[in-house]
């Protein structure tokens, strides 16, 4: 993959290595959890996974900013910012299902430009930047090349599928499979296995800026509730939610949360 981030790439494949090595170690469901405020379960390996990414993947003169790590505000200073999530989907790890992942974005300029992700459930690697293209498994793939929404399938969020936030698309012509972990429904647009995802509800920089650098490194859509292009290492790395596509859907994607669009307001 020729790229002006080789170097980052080959940081990113590092820390997904890494991040392997100590899933090797664990049996998702049959791993103990404790909670964080809100709720959030954290878990051994979100800790140990955190502390190999940050010895694989920071060096001197860039920022950091990961769930599992206490901001410091020093990143907002810095042009080139690793957004990490060493385990997103740990309530599903937790429970057994297949449906987690370590996350790995880069930012530069506050803009999304490569990102790795690696689902250790599927054995699958998401790899990319945005002026070298995606690698999925080792091979180039690109987002879904559909023009229209019927038939498509959308990735929605498991729990707000759950809180009932996505009745109103039901009985439509396109499938809805919930699922959990946002970096990976991400991911898998990205590489064309899911043609649409989006969330509705407020996600943090760190749940989806690998997964977005990864659909923009494809050629896919991605957009703010905002209808703005996304922008990281922001000091509240709280986003309203995120769309991501294929390309060619990008005016039906839009015009399908029309209502939410309209009431999203930026986070502060």
């Amino acid at each position: 993959m020729t790229s002006s981030y080789a170097d980052i790439l080959d940081r990113i494949q590092a820390g997904l290595d890494a991040a392997r090595v100590i899933f090797d170690r664990f049996t998702p469901g049959e791993v103990q959890a404790e909670f964080k405020a809100g709720h959030d379960p954290v878990t051994e390996a979100d800790r140990a996974v955190d502390a190999a990414l940050r010895q694989n993947l920071l060096r001197a003169g860039e920022g950091w900013l990961s769930e599992e790590s206490a901001d410091d505000l020093s990143r907002l200073d810095k042009p080139r910012v690793w957004v990490v999530d060493p385990l997103d989907g740990t309530r599903e790890f937790v429970m057994g299902l297949p449906e987690f992942c370590v996350s790995i974005g880069f930012v530069e300029n506050g803009k999304p430009v490569a990102g790795g992700i690696y689902n250790p459930a599927t054995k699958e690697t998401f790899l990319g930047a945005v002026d070298a293209g995606l690698l999925y498994n080792g091979q180039p793939a690109h987002p879904s090349q559909r023009s229209s929404l019927d038939g498509a399938l959308i990735l929605a969020s498991r729990s707000e599928v759950k809180r009932g936030d996505w009745k109103q698309f039901e009985d439509t012509t396109f499938k809805v499979r919930p699922m959990g972990s946002v970096a990976y429904k991400l991911a898998l647009v990205s590489a064309g296995l899911a043609d649409i995802t989006f969330t509705l509800t407020p996600k943090n920089e760190w749940d989806v800026v690998a997964g977005a650098a990864l659909v923009l490194s494809g050629g896919g859509f991605v957009s703010t509730l905002e209808r703005t292009d996304l922008t990281a290492n922001r000091r509240n790395p709280l986003l309203s939610g995120l769309l991501a596509s294929g390309p060619l859907l990008k005016e039906q994607v839009l015009a399908l949360v029309e209502p939410h669009l309209r009431l999203a307001e930026p986070a502060r």
